[in-house]
C-alpha cells in the first residue's frame, strides 16, 4: 500500500475527520447522560421543596416563571406553589439567584401562607469552597444568623454591619449580603406572584 504523503491538505483531512470522530462520541455521551443528570436535578428539587416546606405531605403544583424589576435590573423567578395532600394552600418554594462573591448563588427559599421563612436550601453557589456549606447552616434554625420563622412583611432582612439583625458568616460579609438579598427578592417574587405587567412584573405560567 503507498504510503500516504505528508501535505496540508492530508493533515487537514486527518483533523476533520479526528474532530469528527470526538463530536460523534461526545455526542453519544451526552445523549446517554442527558435524561440521568435531568432526573437527578429534578429528584434534588422535589427534596429540596420537601426541606423547605419541613413537610413530606405535599402537593407541588406545575411551576410559575416570574420576572421582576428590582432596582432598575431584572431578575427570574422559579414560584412551586404548595399545597397539603387534604388540598389546603401551604405557601410556596421560591427559587432565587443573586451575585455572590465568586458568581451566582441559587437559594431555594420555603414561605408559609402568611409569607414567614420555613426554610431553605442553597441550590447552587461559586462561593470560595467552605463558605456555601457553611452558607447552608449558619441560617438555618440553630444557626448563628437564623432567618428561620421570620416574616419579611415586617422589612428586608439585613446583615448586622448594614445595621440589620442578621449575623453575618465569619469572614464573609459579602456571601452574607448575597444570601440575604437572594432571599429577600425570593418574598418579593412570592408576594408579587400574582401581580400583572403594570405593576412591573410578568408572569408566565410552564
Amino acid at each position: 500500500m503507498e504510503k500516504l504523503k505528508s501535505s496540508l491538505l492530508n493533515m487537514v483531512l486527518v483533523l476533520v475527520g479526528v474532530a469528527m470522530v470526538i463530536g460523534a462520541v461526545l455526542a453519544w455521551v451526552n445523549n446517554i447522560t442527558e435524561k440521568p443528570i435531568a432526573d437527578k436535578a429534578q429528584q434534588t428539587l422535589a427534596n429540596g421543596i420537601r426541606d423547605v416546606m419541613g413537610t413530606a405531605d405535599i402537593n407541588v403544583d406545575e411551576p410559575d416563571s416570574l420576572t421582576l424589576d428590582l432596582q432598575g435590573k431584572a431578575y427570574d423567578f422559579v414560584i412551586h406553589n404548595v399545597n397539603s395532600t387534604s388540598g389546603d394552600y401551604l405557601g410556596a418554594a421560591v427559587e432565587s439567584t443573586t451575585l455572590g462573591f465568586g458568581g451566582d448563588m441559587k437559594v431555594l427559599v420555603g414561605f408559609d401562607a402568611q409569607g414567614k421563612v420555613l426554610g431553605y436550601t442553597i441550590l447552587q453557589a461559586s462561593e470560595t469552597p467552605g463558605l456555601g456549606a457553611k452558607a447552608d447552616k449558619w441560617f438555618q434554625k440553630d444557626g448563628k444568623g437564623s432567618i428561620i420563622g421570620r416574616s419579611l412583611a415586617d422589612g428586608n432582612l439585613t446583615v448586622d454591619k448594614d445595621g440589620g439583625d442578621v449575623d453575618a458568616i465569619t469572614a464573609s460579609t459579602i456571601t452574607t449580603r448575597a444570601f440575604l438579598k437572594a432571599v429577600n427578592q425570593a418574598y418579593a417574587a412570592y408576594k408579587g406572584n400574582d401581580t400583572d405587567g403594570e405593576s412591573g412584573a410578568s408572569k408566565q405560567k410552564h
